[in-house]
């Protein structure tokens, strides 16, 4: 009830009524999540970092009191189970704390990812941070909250179900969201604002602004607009339709409706309305409209599910719980009213730091009580929560930042010949000015008598003798500069930028829409996030992988198990093999979603009569498999009757586990296999069929996996009120904190220490299982202290980390698994074929050594022939001690080791095209690709450890570091963490120009994703955090060989060519221009019309550029794929380089000549006007500039012929538009012009010796000097033809 009594759920809602009766129960009845840390043996600043995943692992979380034992479970066609003696103080209540760091965990051996942000960040953690900022632009803050923020900062009051109270200062935003950038009135400032970021822009605007002036006025004032208009005018158009399209979104979702508690029952009231404090109530399948703290759940326990894939991009479920003191009551509509003191607004979606006073009593809040605004809710009837966050305050609208935008390395090239054409056409307005200048000097005393340059008037009226549009000779050069300059205009092409973007979003549509590049598994297509870097993936040298989900499936399979020292999994048979029946007679009640293999001798001793030591250790063994965890078991109905083998299937119910962590999933199904079913989870117990025996485990504590224990514990109490430890962890942890024991003991441990050793060389991912008893003064300690560490909001970290300690010791091994990750489809052949196109691959991975260089090995990056160079040191000296050993051992010369590397990739450059020289064979049919020769040294393979990269990145060792993985063919960094990714990928791109490029699958690969040049995310199994912080997405490795050799090659080859053309095309017509200024005394007049010079970029040339960009191919796919190393073009920059550049400049300095001077000598002395030349030159060098562009087309389609030979029809035809209009001084000419053979002859000739040079290059570098891309087409067209030829000894009748 409300504080006025008005019940918050009717008596129809309470389908699950939770009774006041309470047993007495001695212990905590919870589960909590806990940031946790090992024994104080390591101190925050000299933490050593492993790999732990940047998602969210949310477990089961505690709920204050444990569930009355007389509730009925909230599913239905489940039964009762009690634990025998359970009793419990009301007082005692249990909270996870808050964390410092977000992390999820792989269990074991597994990769294991964490960003260790400490309070005193190291220097290498900040200058990452910073290289991080500087690569990406503006980023939002970390999320990270300090445990001391009630200290710090004034806490949010929230006074449940009282919005009057809780607003009273307006301090709270409205929850009505706002996603668009302008508004009506802002619209036009505002995004002119933004286009005129870009200079160009704002060159052009300069240019416009100059022909406004009448001494300048060389175009007329419209037309000179125009270009720069239509500019702004289409960006603003697609600008303002993409911002309607938010507001009309942003209407939708502020217009959705929500149920709210007001005068006494629950209304339906808008989004945009709601307000903070008020109490909402949330159905299945709804989406969550704001931030609020759950009150209670449809399930008694308080348990609810959401899904937050609108958040974080995460399907698997994840758990949130409702307090116990207000879930019940809100089950047994009591009145709810208290207070919530909270944290300010900010955007850490994996914590939440808050305490609640309620009925006199205070208790702590977690990131588990919260549901933000965005998810929705599943599995769960309903839920119903106090608000804390609206709107633009939620933690979903503070995290929508865009991600930082790159650019593309061509076009910083471009850039720097963009200043070289800016030179040029300084160079060309200063000769006019200072021709201008001395042709001034030399006829001023004509100037009264000249037409243009005149003194003063010579009409009779009131202007007689008056000056005449002349400012003297100073003036009048410092005119004839800026009048050059607006009619050289077109030299900085701005048509460019717009082609570009064009070219880029057609290549896109062609990369999304490859079949080769569809992920059926996933129903995944490739996905291209961003536009500007397209040509990028065509120059990639190095690549930065992570391994789990990216190399590998991340789908775990339970391989292997070592049980108190026996080895167990050699031979494996389904599990579904057995009948269906156990071993010991009774029928398996549950059916995995996924077939288990097991072994026979394991599975028999487990179900032999006599209690051995072996049977006692796996029985606890399988039940910490089952029991340790924080995966969900959602239970469907069995097989209806009927279905073959329904006499042993119909009483079956299929189960499946929910689990961000796909490790717990495959561990927690093999001990299902084996007789061990989790089948329920609640808040305070777990219930585990132990072979058709119901067997209830109260969970008194959870202490969950973190990055410096780097185990995971939990805390049991069984039926007959023992209560147990269970522990798993990675094998270097756990070692440490076993009991000194027997010789047995011992003889264990090292068995077990060598099956370990041996599941690592198999590639599986290792985990050691271990317990202990927890009695008498032990636990109660225990107790203790984990409910002042779990409740505290000061130091809450300390605490538990204390807490873990005192029970994570003096255990006792029980054995070890094997999980196998196996490769994905196609891995080891995409590597290869990378590294034969000449780019390097670098793993980076939180996997223990043995297995990375297993994994390695299977996916080929790593060959037995090669020497592996391992650097495993401790300390800042032994890593450089490391360093300096191998580069002396293996470069010979440590000092010349950059050297030698320089010259293995120049010898291998030259070597590895195999291209056969035809002056020799003289048959190219003879063509073929060699294998990669030897380079005359030994193959190096690096492998590094996260510990040793502490010490390298912050202690100034990074040269050493890369001079030395530079000189090796493979790098291998096992145990590092996400900062340390990213640090990896910034020594190579901060010392070096070549291109990087960053694979991953996981949040704890965003850094690195964002540090690359390029980065690709995969679609995989740990959420889509990759995917969202991406350049590229795809569904499967393999796919980066066919986006790298096909597209990337076809996306630089195409671009390359693009730019050096649109230099081309708007400087041949420049040149002319300002061959006609030369011979006209400097007077920057034009033979041509305002109108033709503006359509010359915009109408006349563009089209047939924007489809050679997109449609051009110089080598089929299949050649690429066939021969990786022609991907080497990018590397050697042969699409785009200085040199091209410089060549191309002659070639149009010689073009334009011709296109000049023959029109004019062949019309000397001739009556032609002057607007007649005019509108010969302009179809001349239009038809030039396209047959020009048809000589380097590659591959000729359809549209291809109609946008080059379309082009110059549409000239025509716009000529003819504009000759046939009165008003204009070219009335009429081209109708004169046509008629004459003179016409047709001058532009044959001008095509014809314009292009002769160019031609004759062409043909003496392709006979004498061809690259490789010219002999794979000839061999390319000479296999076509040979298909084509008629087989000998065949009939032709």
């Amino acid at each position: 009830m409300t504080p006025g009594g008005e019940p918050l759920l009717h008596p129809a809602e309470l389908s699950h009524a939770v009774p006041r009766h309470r047993a007495k129960v001695g212990s905590l009845g919870c589960l909590c999540k806990t940031n946790s840390f090992s024994s104080s043996i390591c101190d925050d600043t000299s933490i050593e970092l492993f790999d732990v995943k940047e998602e969210e692992i949310v477990s089961l979380e505690e709920a204050d009191h444990l569930r009355p034992l007389e509730t009925p479970i909230s599913h239905p066609n489940k039964k009762l189970f009690y634990s025998v003696g359970s009793q419990y103080p009301g007082h005692l209540s249990s909270e996870h704390p808050t964390r410092d760091r977000k992390r999820l965990v792989s269990w074991g051996g597994m990769e294991q990812h964490a960003f260790e942000i400490s309070s005193t960040p190291s220097r290498v953690q900040e200058k990452l941070q910073e290289r991080l900022s500087r690569s990406q632009g503006a980023r939002h803050k970390s999320g990270q909250l300090d445990d001391n923020v009630f200290r710090e900062q004034n806490p949010r009051l929230i006074y449940i179900d009282d919005p009057k109270r809780t607003n009273d200062k307006f301090e709270f935003s409205s929850n009505e969201i706002r996603t668009s950038k302008y508004t009506l009135i802002t619209f036009l400032p505002k995004n002119l604002f933004i286009q005129f970021h870009r200079v160009a822009y704002l060159y052009f605007l300069a240019i416009a602004a100059l022909n406004q002036l009448p001494p300048l006025a060389v175009f007329g004032r419209t037309v000179s607009l125009f270009p720069l208009l239509f500019v702004l005018t289409v960006t603003a158009v697609k600008d303002g339709y993409e911002d309607w399209r938010r507001h009309r979104s942003d209407r939708k979702e502020n217009n959705r409706e929500a149920l709210v508690f007001q005068s006494g029952q629950f209304e339906p009231k808008k989004w945009k309305k709601i307000q903070a404090g008020e109490v909402v109530k949330i159905w299945a399948n709804e989406t969550i409209p704001c931030d609020m703290v759950l009150l209670g759940t449809s399930d008694p326990s308080g348990i609810a599910y959401i899904q937050t894939m609108n958040l974080d991009g995460e399907s698997n479920l994840k758990t949130r719980y409702a307090r116990q003191e207000t879930a019940s009551v809100v089950a047994n509509c009591g009145s709810i009213s208290g207070l919530v003191r909270c944290e300010q607004p900010n955007r850490n979606i994996y914590e939440f730091t808050a305490n609640m006073e309620f009925r006199g009593h205070k208790f702590p809040l977690s990131q588990s009580n919260i549901i933000l605004r965005g998810c929705q809710l599943k599995n769960t009837e309903w839920v119903i929560g106090v608000v804390v966050y609206t709107g633009q305050e939620t933690k979903a609208m503070l995290n929508s930042a865009a991600s930082p935008a790159k650019r593309s390395k061509l076009e910083g090239y471009m850039n720097r010949e963009t200043l070289w054409l800016s030179i040029f056409l300084l160079i060309m307005c200063s000769v006019v000015a200072l021709g201008m200048g001395l042709w001034l000097e030399r006829h001023k005393e004509q100037l009264d008598t000249l037409p243009y340059y005149r003194k003063r008037y010579f009409t009779q009226g009131r202007k007689d003798g008056k000056r005449y549009k002349y400012y003297g000779i100073a003036m009048e050069t410092f005119f004839s500069f800026l009048s050059s300059i607006i009619v050289f205009q077109i030299m900085i092409p701005i048509s460019l930028y717009i082609t570009m973007e064009l070219v880029r979003l057609g290549q896109s549509y062609f990369m999304i829409g490859d079949k080769h590049m569809y992920d059926s598994s996933t129903d995944s297509r490739f996905q291209c996030r961003s536009l500007n870097i397209n040509e990028d993936l065509g120059q990639i040298r190095y690549i930065f992988s992570d391994k789990t989900g990216t190399l590998t499936q991340n789908k775990m399979e339970f391989r292997r198990a070592s049980v108190h020292g026996k080895n167990y999994g050699a031979s494996l048979l389904p599990a579904e093999s057995l009948h269906e029946v156990n071993v010991a007679g009774f029928p398996r009640r549950w059916k995995l979603q996924s077939e288990i293999s097991v072994d026979l001798e394991l599975m028999g001793m487990l179900h032999k009569d006599v209690d051995g030591e072996d049977k006692i250790a796996a029985h606890e063994f399988f039940l910490t498999l089952a029991a340790c965890n924080t995966v969900i078991p959602i239970i469907t109905p069995g097989l209806p009757a009927g279905d073959p083998g329904c006499d042993l299937l119909e009483n079956m119910e299929e189960i499946v586990y929910q689990g961000e962590s796909p490790d717990e999933q495959a561990l927690v199904a093999a001990a299902s296999a084996y007789g061990y079913t989790l089948c329920e989870r609640t808040s305070g117990h777990i219930v585990v069929d132990v072979n058709g025996q119901k067997l209830r485990l109260d969970v008194l504590g959870l202490h969950e996996f973190d990055s410096v224990r780097k185990r995971m514990s939990v805390v049991i109490r069984f039926p007959d009120n023992s209560v147990k430890v269970l522990v798993k962890g990675a094998d270097i942890s756990m070692f440490s904190t076993f009991a000194k024991g027997t010789e047995n003991d011992d003889f264990i441990r090292i068995s077990t220490q060598g099956h370990l050793t041996q599941y690592s060389s198999l590639g599986l991912r290792t985990l050691v299982v271990a317990a202990r008893d927890l009695i008498g003064e032990e636990l109660e300690e225990w107790q203790c202290m984990y409910e002042d560490a779990s409740t505290s909001l000061t130091d809450r970290a300390a605490k538990l980390r204390q807490t873990a300690a005192l029970v994570e010791c003096n255990l006792r091994l029980l054995g070890a698994t094997g999980i196998e990750d196996k490769l994905q489809d196609g891995v080891p052949e995409a590597i290869e074929s990378l590294r034969q196109a000449g780019i390097k691959v670098w793993v980076l991975t939180g996997d223990k050594q043995e297995t990375a260089i297993s994994i390695g090995l299977s996916c080929k990056l790593l060959t037995t022939d090669m020497h592996q160079i391992i650097i495993n040191g401790s300390a800042e000296d032994e890593c450089r001690n490391l360093l300096l050993e191998a580069k002396s051992k293996y470069c010979h010369n440590p000092s010349n080791c950059s050297d030698q590397q320089w010259k293995w990739t120049k010898d291998a450059a030259m070597d590895y095209l195999g291209i056969l020289d035809y002056s020799k064979t003289g048959n190219r049919s003879a063509w073929s690709f060699g294998k990669e020769e030897s380079m005359g040294s030994p193959s190096l393979a690096l492998i590094i450890d996260g510990t040793s990269l502490v010490y390298i990145l912050e202690k100034d060792l990074e040269a050493e570091l890369f001079e030395l993985a530079t000189a090796c063919r493979v790098v291998l960094c096992c145990r590092v963490a996400p900062l340390q990714k990213a640090g990896v990928v910034d020594l190579v791109k901060s010392r070096t120009d070549d291109m990087t490029l960053a694979i991953g699958d996981g949040a704890n690969d965003v850094s690195m994703i964002q540090m690359a040049d390029v980065g690709v995310g995969i679609c995989g199994q740990e959420g889509r955090q990759a995917v969202m912080a991406s350049d590229f997405a795809m569904g499967q490795f393999r796919f980066l060989k066919r986006l790298l050799l096909v597209h990337g090659h076809w996306n630089y080859q195409r671009v390359g060519y693009l730019v050096l053309y649109n230099f081309y095309r708007n400087a041949v017509f420049v040149f002319m221009l300002f061959w006609y200024i030369l011979c006209t005394a400097f007077s920057t007049t034009s033979a041509l019309t305002d109108w033709s010079s503006v359509f010359y970029s915009v109408i006349y040339t563009s089209v047939p550029t924007i489809v050679v960009g997109i449609l051009d191919k110089d080598l089929s796919h299949r050649t690429l794929l066939q021969h990786p190393k022609l991907y080497g073009a990018g590397h050697r920059q042969e699409s785009y380089n200085l040199h091209l550049f410089w060549f191309t400049m002659l070639d149009t300095l010689w073009q334009s000549l011709f296109l000049f001077y023959i029109p004019l000598y062949t019309y000397r002395g001739s009556s032609i006007d002057i607007w007649s030349l005019g509108s010969l030159w302009t179809i001349a060098v239009v038809i030039l500039v396209n047959v020009h562009l048809a000589m380097d087309i590659q591959r000729w389609v359809t549209i291809t012929h109609a946008a080059v030979w379309g082009s110059i029809v549409i000239t025509y035809a716009c000529m003819v538009v504009l000759d046939s209009i009165p008003v204009f001084p070219n009335y009429w000419t081209i109708y004169h012009l046509a008629l004459s053979p003179t016409y047709w002859l001058t532009i044959l000739l001008i095509i014809i010796v314009a292009l002769l040079p160019r031609f004759f290059c062409k043909v003496v570098y392709q006979i004498i000097w061809p690259s490789d891309i010219q002999i794979a087409r000839e061999a390319e067209a000479q296999r076509k033809r040979s298909n084509f030829e008629p087989k000998p000894g065949r009939d032709s009748g």
